[in-house]
């Protein structure tokens, strides 16, 4: 499969708001690459967006131009447009603020989620009967794990912590999903959520974000022991 391949998008209806909507869709599918597999970045291809979105290729160059001015893409002569990888120091940052900013959202999530709220994060695992159910079906559990992610952001209920997120969140999801399968991080991984999940639970504050910043941690000690293909 070439790298550009794995971007893909859907037509779009013709509005007058088509600039956002295209720059939206490409973003939106950027989010949901597993951008760290294979040898190279993904490659945004201008004909095959255009032909896809159902669009001519100009909008299609200016959304990519504004992902380039927010770090997203990065465009080279003769060659095109690639989504940025990280490297492993740089991954090792992302994770660490966003250890910090998701912590802080646990904090605001036991102040002003409701019970409901913070009940249906736990419904998220309820296929997943322990550890084992986990890794035998790794590829929905790390939907499942991302979501989780999603969730206990969304569930601080602060939208300046998630706008400052949503610029981290893309890298966090593709390593999360790319390392989950590794060295039984599943199993170590169910665990920290029920862990989080029941100070939750308990509107332990002060528990809550004390795990969910150690869970983000032990991702970033993970890669800086056994990731290897970040350099």
């Amino acid at each position: 499969m070439s790298s550009d391949s794995i971007v893909t998008v859907k037509p779009l209806e013709a509005t007058p708001g088509l600039k956002e909507s295209v720059y939206q869709a490409i973003k939106d599918a950027i989010s949901g690459m597993d951008i760290y597999s294979g040898e190279e970045p993904p490659k945004l291809d201008e004909r095959k967006l255009a032909m896809n979105l159902g669009v001519s290729r100009t909008p299609i160059r200016e959304a990519i131009t504004r992902l380039e001015q927010e770090g997203l893409v990065k465009t080279y002569p003769r060659r095109g447009a690639f989504v940025v990888r990280k490297s492993k120091a740089e991954i090792l940052e992302i994770v660490c603020v966003w250890a910090g900013l998701e912590g802080m959202a646990a904090r605001l999530v036991t102040e002003n989620a409701s019970d409901e709220e913070i009940a249906s994060m736990r419904r998220m695992f309820t296929t997943f009967d322990g550890s084992h159910e986990a890794r035998a079906h790794i590829d929905e559990y790390s939907d499942t794990n991302i979501l989780f992610h999603q969730r206990l952001i969304e569930l601080s209920k602060c939208r300046l912590l998630k706008e400052i997120t949503d610029g981290l969140f893309m890298h966090m999801r593709a390593i999360r999903r790319k390392t989950i399968g590794e060295r039984d991080r599943a199993t170590e991984s169910i665990i920290d959520h029920m862990r989080i999940i029941r100070a939750l639970e308990a509107r332990d504050a002060t528990m809550a974000e004390q795990l969910v910043r150690e869970h983000a941690m032990n991702l970033a000690e993970h890669i800086k022991q056994y990731v290897d293909y970040l350099d």
